[in-house]
């Protein structure tokens, strides 16, 4: 009796410890284990962090409860570390995945203490216990690895569907009923299942765009569409008929059969009929043939449909048991049936994959040439393949009937018989053939056997062209019985180039199907994604279109106001007011926009010189313009016009130099330019009417350099721009001073018309330079 009492009273005490435990796990506060506020800052968080596992670390603190403390700060420090664990247990109270990583580790411990007891565990079980609600989904649990490296190649093959879960999920609890019946049944049909946990598998949620748990999504050809209707057997299953695409099955009549079955020859594909009573196509079938749509074409046939008769009686169809026909290269006979009530897929799968090939098929591509003639393995692994190398045809020819009714009296397991268009196929047919004339035009037959994947093969060619005679078959026939003895029979080598992709659909093409797709997934996005994840894409629209509008809007208000300020004058007026020019002008700027509505060009004299000239900044320059009295009003309005468009540089200062009084200055200048204006003596008797009015100077005044312009002599002559290098001209004479505003033949104006061009080279840094050792003075 005493046993029996102390017996209960250990069980109390037990059941009393794991309570007090569970509350504990309950009661969980980081900030509480940490010792900081709500409203920490990380660096206060990692600052507490650091203090209290230096001094609660197993290692340094012999304190028999050392480690647990130690865990608590460690999983308390994980949680406030994170800014999104933080706002999740701020706003629900619970820290996810870590709180059932705890308690995981404390029953562990608890069942290690007490190993002489057991407990039933269903008597401890909560509705929230992932171990046991997961357990269903053990075997489709999804990592991140897994599902890159094989969940995404294998979705080219077959649609994938996947659960996203978590700890403490009520709706994943309501929806685990309807979830088990629909992967019981989508998995037999074809369908991958897989089941992702978003608070282990954290990374991988996030990279398939779950934000929120329970989600189901489907993925096909790589990539991923969300399901949104309510959970229910009958939505779940048209969401995986959704993914597929629409084109995979075409619906076959009496009218349109024998189209569809002479495709064979332009496709390279057998082709599959299914006759059933369903006015809808089977998913089964569906997944069928999206699973082999690189291998066959496919079609239904709803026999309840009036004219099918005729095909059910053609073919010998049971109209009450679901029949599979495949037709390869003869539309009036099929090469292969199978009739059953109820097909499973692995039935229909190995049914498919014996008639994967059409008898002769055509060697379209290098991957179709690596599957029909795989290399050789091993001795007892030998593959043959007889190869029809024939020109392109519209209908049949004889010599490919011929071909093909042989190879269908010798189908063997080590010889696969092919054929090639060698107008299409010019490199790898030019290999094969022997150089001679007598196979130009016409059909040959080679037999062949891969030894690389480099291309490396050895061969032997029928010595006289195909033509589907019978002593061509028999040649052919002892070939191939004379190579299960001999396999030296095949005594060239030669190494094959690449096929080209017959079949690959245009550049057009291809861009439009990537432009299509990328606007359908788009569009589902805008409508169906979560908001959290299009946050980045609107930012970026948003931001685009609100720097397009404001530059449009600056631009509009910018070029009103330079409307109304450059509003032409109504007279041409020089003025002339304390050493400053101002000339009108009426030219619109070309290339760019200048900053007033007018030129400011001063006068170089005593008093501007230093300022204008002699210290000025680096990198700026003076364009000064050499004029005289008689003609400084038409040289203005004309250099205003040349130069206007080049006024938006701050760089550039424009000026004028009269040359009635600074001539020696002038003089002195040229000096350094010789090879462009040379200087006779001074004695000579024309010295003082040389005429340099026209002259344009670019002064730097801080590298202490010079650029010169040089007007033309007349309108007619060649074009004497004035660069610094291709003025090679010698110097123009005028006529006296006094005669130069009498011209009349040869306008003043007409001497800058290449001015602009010549700035436009001064700006590239493209025109000759002179240096100088010192300014000279300006008297």
């Amino acid at each position: 009796m005493e046993v029996k009492k102390l017996s209960i009273s250990w069980q109390f005490l037990i059941v009393l410890v794991l309570i007090l435990q569970i509350l504990s796990a309950l009661d969980f506060d980081p900030y509480r284990v940490l010792g900081v506020s709500r409203t920490a800052s990380q660096a206060d968080i990692k600052k507490a962090y650091k203090k209290l596992a230096r001094e609660w670390h197993p290692d340094k603190n012999k304190d028999p409860g050392a480690e647990d403390k130690f865990i608590q700060i460690s999983k308390a420090y994980e949680i406030l570390s994170n800014e999104e664990k933080r706002s999740h247990y701020d706003h629900y109270g619970d820290a996810g995945e870590n709180q059932g990583h705890q308690k995981q580790q404390r029953e562990y411990r608890f069942r290690h203490f007490h190993e002489n007891f057991y407990f039933d565990e269903p008597f401890f079980h909560f509705p929230f216990n992932s171990e046991r609600r997961d357990s269903i989904d053990e075997k489709y649990l999804l990592h991140f690895s897994h599902y890159v490296n094989e969940v995404v190649p294998d979705s080219f093959k077959k649609p994938y569907l996947i659960k996203i879960t978590s700890d403490w999920c009520f709706s994943c609890i309501h929806i685990e009923p309807v979830w088990k019946e629909v992967v019981q049944e989508l998995e037999g049909l074809g369908v991958g299942i897989g089941v992702v946990h978003a608070g282990y598998e954290r990374r991988l949620a996030h990279h398939l765009g779950a934000h929120s748990t329970p989600a189901i999504l489907g993925i096909i050809n790589g990539k991923i569409s969300f399901f949104h209707n309510a959970v229910v057997r009958e939505n779940l299953r048209q969401f995986v008929e959704s993914l597929l695409p629409g084109n995979l099955v075409e619906k076959v009549t009496s009218k349109n059969y024998v189209r569809f079955l002479s495709g064979w020859q332009q496709e390279n594909k057998p082709h599959v009929l299914l006759f059933d009573q369903t006015p809808v196509v089977p998913l089964l079938y569906k997944l069928t043939a999206f699973a082999y749509k690189d291998y066959l074409s496919f079609g239904y046939v709803y026999v309840g449909l009036r004219g099918v008769e005729e095909m059910t009686r053609q073919y010998n169809v049971n109209v009450y048991t679901p029949t599979i026909l495949i037709f390869k290269e003869h539309i009036h006979k099929p090469a292969d049936v199978i009739q059953a009530r109820g097909m499973k897929k692995q039935v229909i799968d190995d049914f498919i994959t014996q008639n994967k090939y059409l008898l002769a098929a055509r060697l379209t591509s290098q991957k179709l040439f690596h599957e029909l003639c795989p290399v050789k393995r091993s001795h007892r692994q030998r593959k043959y393949c007889v190869v029809l190398l024939t020109a392109e045809a519209t209908k049949l020819s004889k010599p490919f009937e011929a071909f093909l009714s042989f190879a269908l009296a010798n189908t063997q397991d080590t010889v696969r018989f092919v054929h090639v268009y060698s107008n299409r196929q010019q490199e790898f047919a030019n290999t094969l053939l022997p150089d001679s004339d007598a196979f130009q035009g016409k059909s040959a037959v080679s037999i062949l056997e891969r030894r690389n994947t480099a291309g490396r093969v050895v061969y032997k060619t029928l010595e006289d062209p195909w033509t589907g005679s019978e002593s061509n078959k028999f040649i052919l026939l002892g070939y191939l019985d004379q190579l299960r003895k001999d396999p030296a029979l095949l005594s060239s080598e030669a190494v094959l180039p690449d096929l080209t992709d017959e079949l690959a659909p245009i550049f057009l093409l291809r861009w439009l199907y990537s432009a299509s797709d990328y606007i359908s997934d788009s569009w589902d996005s805008i409508f169906h994604s979560n908001w959290r994840e299009m946050m980045p894409l609107l930012s970026l629209v948003f931001s685009a279109l609100f720097i397009l509008f404001g530059t449009v809007i600056i631009q509009a208000f910018s070029d009103s106001n330079e409307e109304r300020e450059s509003s032409p004058p109504d007279k041409e007026e020089a003025h002339e007011k304390t050493g400053r020019t101002e000339p009108s002008f009426t030219k619109e700027p070309s290339s760019k926009i200048p900053k007033k509505g007018f030129v400011e060009v001063t006068e170089l004299t005593d008093v501007t010189y230093t300022s204008n000239l002699v210290r000025l900044r680096p990198g700026h320059m003076n364009v000064v313009l050499i004029l005289s009295n008689s003609t400084k009003t038409s040289l203005l309005q004309k250099f205003a016009l040349e130069v206007y468009t080049f006024t938006g540089s701050s760089c550039l200062h424009f000026s004028f130099l009269s040359l009635d009084k600074h001539r020696e200055w002038l003089e002195y200048l040229l000096e350094f330019a010789q090879d462009v204006a040379p200087i006779p003596n001074q004695y000579d008797k024309h010295f003082m009417e040389r005429d340099y009015t026209g002259y344009v100077l670019a002064l730097n005044g801080h590298k202490k350099y010079f650029c010169l312009f040089k007007p033309q002599k007349t309108v007619e002559e060649e074009e004497a721009m004035g660069s610094c290098s291709d003025l090679d001209s010698s110097l123009h004479l005028g006529e006296s001073r006094g005669k130069s505003s009498g011209l009349g033949s040869r306008p003043i104006k007409g001497k800058l018309s290449k001015l602009s061009l010549w700035m436009e080279r001064l700006l590239e840094g493209s025109l000759q330079r002179f240096y100088i050792p010192s300014w000279p003075e300006l008297d």
